[in-house]
């Protein structure tokens, strides 16, 4: 079975998380769906739709969660390289994010970092190196 997954997240203002994801050098599908109240964030043939709180109400038919309270979702993505990592962990500093797991190695086999964004959502971003390109953790 080959399918698209997007995901849902609820936002406080789209515009902001827009320019928050754009700083951090994610891109936005155009087209049909982009409104006010909701846009596309692309991770290649997947999307991970930003909706505006009381849109997202609408569709969801239940509360919002508090993200501050729990989590309900870790959204994973990959990096292309350690140097990847540490980048996105600098413009996320720099766009207003808050870095809950520094960067560095994971599990003895990948290299990564975790934030929260603007919403209090959790995301992780992970490199995970060929077989060829592993090294020893840097805390061996």
């Amino acid at each position: 079975m080959n399918r698209e997954v997007w995901l849902n997240l609820p936002v406080k203002d789209v515009a902001r998380s827009r320019q928050f994801f754009t700083k951090l050098g994610f891109e936005f599908q155009s087209g049909p769906g982009e409104t006010p109240q909701m846009t596309a964030l692309r991770f290649g043939k997947n999307v991970i739709m930003l909706v505006e709180e009381e849109q997202f109400k609408f569709y969801s038919k239940n509360p919002i969660s508090d993200p501050s309270a729990g989590t309900e979702i870790l959204v994973s993505f990959s990096a292309d390289s350690r140097e990847d990592v540490e980048d996105l962990a600098e413009k996320v500093r720099a766009a207003g994010g808050v870095i809950f797991s520094e960067p560095g190695d994971v599990m003895d086999w990948m290299y990564g970092f975790a934030f929260v964004d603007l919403d209090g959502h959790r995301w992780n971003a992970l490199f995970m190196p060929s077989s060829d390109e592993k090294t020893e953790p840097a805390n061996s």
